[in-house]
């Protein structure tokens, strides 16, 4: 069951923000959630977060208020191309001054993710669309994370036949898990508890 929460991405709860991915050196997911043990994934390079291209047509306003919103907040010179990826699209923001933009465990990304969709979305009561803002790939690397947390605790999971529980996530997190396993035919994902401590809980069918 996919809870609404889990596809939005209003919701930032404060408390959660700079939680790391749970689970030990080599058994992702952490606690009851942990995963198998994997070979380690070559790390994808820098440059492949910042292959962009450009903004197209019906997401340029997007890409002007994003423009807009980083003028104001003194961040510039800025580039801002565009990436489209299975959790979403992507804003990707290049400049020399991008430090403060990201912020201590991308904190600053997590408000203006915040502000910048509900700014553009406001006043729409359907077909809301939402961009993932990022900064040197940084949101990318974290969803790329994620997605191998989840392909790592399905394992366990079907190995274990037993629930597994993830950490708590952000909703945008969430969803990442959710699509990642949204195909499987061997496990099933549903969201508990309450924010900021809800969860993925991965079942096995």
């Amino acid at each position: 069951m996919l809870y609404e929460d889990d596809f939005e991405f209003e919701e930032q709860p404060a408390d959660i923000r700079d939680r790391t991915i749970g689970g030990r050196p080599g058994k992702p997911g952490g606690g009851r959630g942990g995963g198998m043990r994997r070979p380690p994934e070559p790390r994808r390079r820098r440059s492949d977060a910042l292959a962009t291209s450009e903004i197209p047509e019906d997401a340029k306003p997007a890409g002007d208020l994003l423009r807009d919103i980083l003028n104001r907040m003194g961040v510039g010179p800025v580039e801002i191309g565009y990436v489209k990826r299975t959790e979403g699209e992507y804003l990707e923001v290049s400049g020399p001054r991008l430090g403060m933009l990201i912020g201590r465990h991308g904190n600053t990304l997590e408000a203006l993710n915040l502000i910048f969709n509900n700014s553009f979305n406001a006043g729409v009561k359907t077909s809301r669309r939402y961009f993932t803002i990022d900064a040197e790939g940084y949101r990318a690397d974290r969803a790329d994370q994620l997605k191998d947390l989840a392909l790592a605790t399905l394992e366990r999971c079907v190995r274990e036949r037993e629930p597994q529980k993830l950490e708590p996530m952000l909703p945008s997190e969430r969803k990442i898990v959710h699509l990642a396993l949204a195909t499987s035919e061997l496990v099933r994902t549903e969201s508990e508890g309450e924010e900021p401590e809800r969860r993925v809980v991965i079942f096995p069918r």
